[in-house]
């Protein structure tokens, strides 16, 4: 590869992102954070929601003993179990989880924007209390690691192992961009690791409250998040060219 790797920022060619999917196609995820270690140290960072993709990626680097940072996007509308699990994950693994704030408080939020911004507006909502929050957190980065999956929808279907976060002029890395969530639960189950009480309660991927529903049978794994809107993503993870023109998400 003909990149260099010295500075937060540093850009990836397109021929560099090409190469490297195609060298960690069939990659075990180890091997994945193994390399963005070695290329990024501790400039590289594991974003969560606490989901079990976020918790294998959160049990595979205490194997690996690497110390990444992780960090999740404190909304301030996340569900009591939801910073339930981030206090045993924090306790099992002997680490510290960095919570990432908006900088306007709900109160705040209210006063400006009115009440309940998430039933009116839910891109604004979510731009203020996760994309910029997310913004600001990467700014002094050079990776962040998520744990979406193809599998997960449309809007995630085309990601790759290696990505170019243009919104954050960082890489984006998806070990687990292959696997299913079969996958992913087989080895929650095989490694006895911890999780969200509410996945056995009919609500596969959760996030803020509000915006947050239980899924029927038969149903896609996030057909629960922002229910009975449009709304499919919060806008951190979807590239800059399907953001809204106005900049949310």
């Amino acid at each position: 590869m003909a990149t260099t790797i010295s500075e937060p920022g540093t850009r990836f060619s397109a021929e560099d992102l090409v190469h490297l999917n195609s060298l960690f196609e069939n990659a075990d995820p180890r091997a994945i954070l193994q390399w963005g270690y070695k290329i990024f140290g501790c400039k590289m960072v594991l974003g969560t929601g606490f989901g079990p993709s976020g918790v294998f990626l959160i049990h595979h680097l205490a194997e690996l003993n690497q110390p990444t940072p992780i960090f999740y996007l404190d909304t301030h509308l996340l569900f009591d179990k939801t910073h339930a699990l981030k206090e045993e994950l924090e306790e099992r693994y002997d680490i510290d989880i960095t919570a990432v704030p908006p900088s306007l408080g709900l109160d705040e939020q209210s006063a400006q924007y009115g009440p309940e911004l998430w039933k009116r507006d839910p891109d604004k909502c979510c731009h203020l209390r996760k994309v910029l929050p997310l913004q600001q957190y990467l700014s002094d980065k050079k990776a962040w690691i998520s744990g979406i999956r193809r599998s997960q929808g449309d809007a995630r279907s085309r990601a790759d192992i290696f990505e170019w976060d243009k919104k954050n002029n960082v890489m984006k890395i998806n070990p687990l961009v292959h696997w299913s969530a079969e996958m992913v639960w087989d080895e929650i189950h095989k490694h006895n690791l911890p999780y969200n009480p509410l996945h056995d309660e009919g609500y596969p991927s959760i996030g803020c409250i509000p915006c947050t529903s239980k899924v029927g049978d038969g149903e896609p794994e996030r057909a629960g998040r922002w229910k009975e809107m449009e709304k499919t993503e919060c806008g951190i993870h979807l590239p800059e060219q399907q953001l809204h023109k106005n900049g949310d998400s």
